[in-house]
């Protein structure tokens, strides 16, 4: 069952359509990646959802009914744009953003306590925000944004600014999330973590959503029926055996014992005849489709040649 559905929601600003008709549906208790370049629309649509903005047509449903004020106590929303007030000290800020979920001061300094060892920051409790570093300064705002356990959390570009090991933490913080029952949307450039953590996406060009669904679906989806082949053996052997059911584009022979090919088998025809030939011809030692990654996917559907 869908969490939230985006149906046919469009929104103009003076002479700017910064969305056009969008519609996606996101699962409940999954994890939704909205892709797009710079300026496609996906801040808009994601101020919409938050009803910081309203759309100037279509509408969002929430938990199957049209989404209402009150719906937004049970979201969290970590925007691109950070904003913590720099001269309080983090936990005074963290506890107030607390507060303003509905926490008491209790559950929610319990709560903090937890998170902040678990992000390794309990140590600047009391130092005032100006004193942390970007790193520093977003964990806390992840912190605040999940603390409430909302039903849907919304990241806009929650990986910036982060190195590697802060990233793949926040990325194993989410998947948790999620098997914990949250659903999750987040907005990135970043195609590695679309592959790593998503479940579904929605891509968003020139205002239009033009690209939806499973990750797994769409990469596979999206392949030119390409092979890689591991093997040994006499090339002109492999040559006749892919002869007449295939394409041969690569052959590559570096000096070790197993060499590398890549084949293209057309649609119409079975991969059992092809490896059943390749088998009877050299020794196999591994046979591998070729699958699109999100990154070649999403410059080939920007460009117009997906």
């Amino acid at each position: 069952m869908n969490l939230l559905q985006v149906e046919h929601v469009s929104k103009r600003f003076a002479q700017h359509t910064a969305l056009d008709d969008v519609s996606l549906a996101v699962p409940r208790g999954s994890v939704y990646g909205l892709l797009g370049p710079n300026g496609a629309g996906k801040t808009t649509l994601i101020r919409i959802i938050n009803r910081i903005t309203a759309p100037d047509t279509g509408r969002v449903l929430f938990d199957g009914r049209e989404i209402r004020p009150e719906d937004i106590r049970r979201f969290g929303y970590l925007p691109e744009e950070r904003g913590l007030y720099k001269k309080m000290k983090v936990g005074e800020q963290a506890l107030f953003f607390a507060r303003l979920k509905g926490l008491s001061r209790r559950d929610a300094t319990e709560r903090l306590r937890t998170w902040f060892e678990r992000f390794g920051i309990e140590a600047w409790w009391d130092k005032r925000v100006e004193e942390l570093s970007k790193g520093m300064a977003q964990k806390v705002q992840f912190i605040v944004t999940v603390l409430h356990r909302p039903e849907l959390l919304i990241f806009d570009e929650p990986f910036s600014g982060f190195d590697p090991i802060n990233a793949n933490l926040l990325k194993e913080e989410i998947l948790a999330l999620r098997d914990a029952g949250a659903t999750v949307i987040f907005s990135t450039h970043n195609m590695a973590s679309v592959e790593e953590v998503c479940d579904h996406i929605t891509l968003i060009d020139k205002s239009h959503d033009i690209l939806s669904g499973r990750v797994a679906d769409i990469r596979r989806s999206h392949g030119d029926n390409l092979f890689d082949v591991t093997w040994r053996g006499e090339a002109a052997a492999l040559e006749n055996a892919v002869r007449g059911r295939c394409e041969l584009l690569d052959r590559t022979d570096d000096g070790s014992a197993y060499r590398t090919a890549r084949i293209r088998i057309d649609r119409n025809d079975g991969v059992r005849g092809v490896l059943a030939a390749l088998n009877e011809a050299v020794e196999i030692r591994s046979f591998s489709e070729v699958i699109p990654s999100m990154n070649d996917i999403f410059i080939r559907a920007v460009n117009g040649s997906l």
